[in-house]
């Protein structure tokens, strides 16, 4: 007898024109103790864990492969006030996230909780939370194993290909030094520093391309007032192989009664931080203010009265430690380690200077001293994040490269510096471009951190930019975790992108489902037998959406509309130039011509009796 679960996804399937007949591979041991499986996730990031679900519900088995002893990522490592800037967006898989936060919180403090209120709805939550839902959320899937603490180092000698064909990934053991060969029908390669698909031969940039290459407003050398204002001279826009900081996110508590003070690090160096001295002693910098314009720190409030600490873009010395990370996306795992545990290092340091020099005025270090580690998290590792925030690592070359363009109205831009600087308003309810072949909707502003460390003479740190006033939500192409030259192997975290394109799809709702439509692209793989670039992206779209994903954000249609999927396939083909969509309305003629024509059939094709623009919608895309 079949579970509700199998009957739902039975009903999904054939919603989408696809049958259950395709094989798939067991689990399995093959000669020379090579381990086999339908479909191979390198990365326990949220995007990797996403799209392991979404390939495991379709019914293909699913191995994921973690270099740490605990999966989740980012969010599982401080990153705890999720970053989108329009709730509604983003569904799918990232929504079942969301949701699980907040049952965990409601289930555990009760429905009228500050806890739950402080979660808004499942978007803010401490890591442990982040981890245990991930956990969870694994767990009801059968189809998946994670093998954890094994290390895949980025060398063609540890992948093989026939052809250009991936067929094999080699991994070490961290425990025992031991060799691991896992085989697979697909791969998909969700770290943040995109190792697999460079060990594969697949092309990819670590560099911030020039202003020429894609017209991207501010692209390339520049140096911009956080928020508006325009651009410092020496802004060149030349392109070159910086990378934006990383940086820790940190779980903080200024409750006494969990709360870990912060001790001096064994290789504490005053100079890293003496430059913020004079922005301190005028009052211009507020470390640990959450309102404040100008802030070295950044806390979000979490549930139990914890913070995610990041650090503030108008700082310039802060958590984020510019420049010592270039080498990092082409590093090797020793060099990485030797980098994460300098920026440990600095991010400690950064904290005790704030509380102990005496040269800062004491009323400053003593709101600075009320604060410390989490006390209940990361307690296996000194109550500190076990992951860095990798921002940027390699960006893979995909069929399609998002750029800033991207996130932008067609009308915005070619005004883009005037909107940035606040000198133009931007265009009213227009879209970004839009995609046919769109596998998630999203929205974050264009967002770079800096690139350099404070210059001598500069107002402002070289790179660090906002697109604040000029993105809107936007769609993102199925060809942008679909790499070139390799075969059978998808990238949705190391996705296609410019430097600047990337700093709107690098947030993890995006990734999340992002990953979620690898899952469905690598599925659908199997079941045709053919390379995930050249599945039905039609089919694809069905599938997501009978799952509750977003192609096309629209502001007056929510997902329990009978006409939700219609209208979603209706913008992917042009039929809403707006946000809105106005499904109840009637269809007057011209739009429903114009609809027609989109959709691929007559002009003739008109409605034989008054139909909402709603119905019109799903009468022609579904």
């Amino acid at each position: 007898m079949l579970t509700r679960r199998q009957l739902l996804q039975t009903a999904l399937i054939a919603g989408a024109g696809l049958t259950l007949d395709a094989p798939s591979r067991a689990l399995g041991l093959l000669p020379g103790g090579v381990t086999a499986s339908d479909v191979v996730v390198l990365g326990a990031t949220p995007g990797g864990l996403c799209a392991a679900i979404a390939a495991a519900r379709l019914g293909c088995h699913v191995i994921v492969i973690e270099r740490l002893s605990h999966i989740g990522g980012l969010p599982a490592n401080g990153l705890g006030i999720t970053d989108i800037a329009t709730v509604g967006a983003t569904g799918g898989l990232f929504l079942e996230f969301a949701a699980g936060v907040k049952n965990y919180y409601v289930n555990r403090y009760g429905p009228a909780s500050a806890q739950v209120k402080a979660c808004a709805n499942g978007y803010n939550f401490e890591p442990h939370v982040a981890e245990a839902v991930f956990e969870a959320m694994i767990a009801a899937e059968p189809n998946i194993i994670i093998v954890r603490n094994r290390q895949f180092d980025s060398s063609s000698s540890n992948v093989r290909l026939t052809g250009s064909r991936l067929t094999s990934l080699t991994v070490t053991n961290r425990a025992n030094n031991a060799r691991e060969t896992y085989n697979a029908s697909v791969f998909i390669d969700a770290t943040y520093e995109g190792d697999l698909a460079a060990a594969a031969g697949a092309p990819f940039e670590t560099r911030r391309e020039s202003t020429s290459e894609y017209r991207e407003p501010y692209a390339g050398k520049v140096y911009h007032p956080f928020g508006s204002g325009p651009a410092e001279q020496g802004s060149t826009g030349v392109g070159d192989t910086t990378i934006q900081a990383y940086n820790y996110r940190l779980c903080m508590s200024a409750n006494r009664n969990n709360r870990i003070p912060i001790e001096k690090p064994a290789s504490y160096n005053r100079g890293d931080y003496t430059a913020i001295i004079p922005d301190i002693q005028s009052g211009r910098i507020l470390v640990f203010a959450s309102n404040a314009r100008a802030a070295a720190i950044l806390p979000g409030l979490l549930p139990n009265t914890k913070f995610d600490v990041n650090n503030h873009a108008m700082s310039l010395v802060s958590t984020d430690l510019p420049e010592e990370n270039w080498q990092y996306p082409r590093a090797n795992w020793a060099w990485r380690d030797s980098y994460a545990a300098r920026l440990r290092s600095y991010t400690q340091g950064f904290f005790w200077f704030c509380q102990n020099d005496a040269t800062l005025p004491s009323t400053f270090r003593q709101m600075a001293q009320a604060w410390g580690y989490a006390a209940d998290e990361y307690m296996d590792d000194g109550y500190f994040p076990r992951q860095l925030y990798v921002r940027e690592g390699r960006r893979i070359t995909g069929d399609y490269k998002f750029t800033a363009l991207d996130t932008i109205a067609p009308s915005d831009a070619a005004n883009g510096r005037a909107i940035i600087d606040g000198l133009s308003p931007p265009a009213g309810d227009v879209r970004p471009p839009i995609h046919s072949n769109s596998i998630t909707a999203s929205h974050y502003p264009v967002d770079s951190h800096a690139v350099r460390k404070l210059e001598t003479g500069r107002q402002h740190l070289d790179g660090a930019l906002n697109y604040q006033k000029l993105s809107k939500p936007f769609q993102v192409p199925f060809g942008v975790i679909v790499p070139k030259i390799v075969e059978y192997l998808l990238t949705p975290v190391p996705v296609s992108a410019t430097h600047l394109g990337f700093g709107s799809l690098r947030l993890e709702p995006c990734w999340m489902s992002l990953g979620h439509a690898a899952g469905v692209a690598a599925y659908l793989s199997i079941a045709g037998n053919i390379p995930p670039r050249n599945v039905s992206v039609q089919r694809m779209q069905q599938i997501l959406l009978a799952q509750g994903a977003t192609l096309t954000y629209i502001n007056d249609t929510p997902r329990t509309h009978r006409h939700y999927a219609g209208l979603q396939i209706a913008g992917c083909h042009g039929c809403l130039p707006g946000f809105s969509a106005l499904p109840d309305q009637p269809i007057d003629r011209a739009t429903a011509l114009d609809w027609a024509s989109k959709a691929g059939g007559s002009p003739k094709l008109l409605p034989a009796t008054t139909m909402t623009r709603g119905e019109y919608a799903t009468m022609l895309f579904t």
